[in-house]
């Protein structure tokens, strides 16, 4: 079936986010790009922002032809000027900024002995620096006098992070942000919440290569209590809710997605899981070529 003739399959009503603003950072690919499809399909006016004009215009060109509203703005949230800049357009061309989805991020695996000090800043820089410009705009400039909806992006932090220590620490500064800027900025009527996503089938997963693509990965269903990995539409689905006034009393929480991964202890045996289904609402999804490799391999 031709996908551009489908539509996202989205359990909200399909007006849920009429006549909202809202910036989806990272929006070129992975969770960012079903994010901005998602809300575009119901019914937001979407900015999508990243560093790669190639992967914006793709995924603009994909909303238009499903009939949503989007902008793109090239932007590197690690600069400062940029960041200021690109929020200050978003309110000039479309006159307000009712939500921000902070998404983009990253990291690469490496053993915290290995981590050099440019590599370390480097991620911390992307990942908690970034995500602190950008909500500190979208107050100052806009939800301080209106209000708003922040949706900040961890990750699964809580029992450390071994392999990616960087990231980790950067994490849970995320999460500490989180908490400290929704009762700062509760005076405003601005929530401030974020989603720490566990192990997501998503095209993130190509960017990792040597053990950690051909071991770690392919193991990583079997450590989820429901012995599965979590799908792009299942974060995307929880970022709407927390956008949107159904959590219109929720502010300051962290929304885990991952299936419990980050549950109980080593010591208690996973057992195999039934009556588990994934939710893939978005009509655009594909399987990264990690794990189209696979199902190759296994139909072989």
């Amino acid at each position: 079936m031709d996908e551009t003739k489908m539509s996202y399959q989205s359990i909200f009503r399909p007006d849920a986010f009429a006549n909202k603003v809202i910036i989806v950072t990272g929006g070129g690919s992975g969770i960012g790009r079903c994010t901005a499809h998602e809300l575009a399909a119901l019914g937001a006016q979407v900015v999508i922002t990243g560093r790669k004009i190639e992967k914006l215009e793709k995924v603009s060109q994909e909303i238009i032809e499903d009939g949503g509203l989007v902008h793109f703005i090239v932007c590197d949230n690690r600069e400062e000027e940029q960041v200021k800049n690109m929020i200050a357009e978003v309110i000039e061309k479309f006159g307000k900024l009712d939500g921000l989805v902070n998404n983009a991020g990253g990291q690469f695996p490496s053993a915290l002995e290995n981590i050099s000090a440019n590599g370390f800043d480097a991620v911390v820089r992307n990942n908690l620096h970034a995500t602190f410009y950008l909500m500190r705009e979208a107050y100052n400039q806009w939800m301080a006098k209106h209000g708003g909806s922040i949706v900040n992006m961890t990750a699964d932090m809580w029992g450390g992070m071994p392999g990616m220590g960087h990231s980790g620490a950067a994490r849970s500064g995320v999460d500490n942000l989180t908490k400290t800027a929704s009762v700062e900025w509760g005076k405003s009527g601005v929530r401030v919440n974020a989603v720490a996503p566990g192990w997501i089938v998503s095209s993130g997963m190509d960017n990792y290569s040597g053990d950690f693509a051909k071991v770690i990965i392919p193991s990583l269903a079997g450590n989820v209590p429901l012995k599965r990995m979590g799908t792009e539409s299942e974060v995307s689905s929880a970022i709407c809710y927390l956008l949107s006034d159904a959590a219109a009393f929720v502010s300051g929480v962290t929304l885990r997605i991952d299936g419990a991964a980050s549950q109980g202890t080593r010591m208690y045996p996973l057992t195999d899981a039934t009556n588990s289904q994934s939710y893939n609402g978005f009509h655009r999804a594909f399987i990264p070529e990690i794990f189209q490799k696979k199902t190759e391999a296994e139909e072989e």
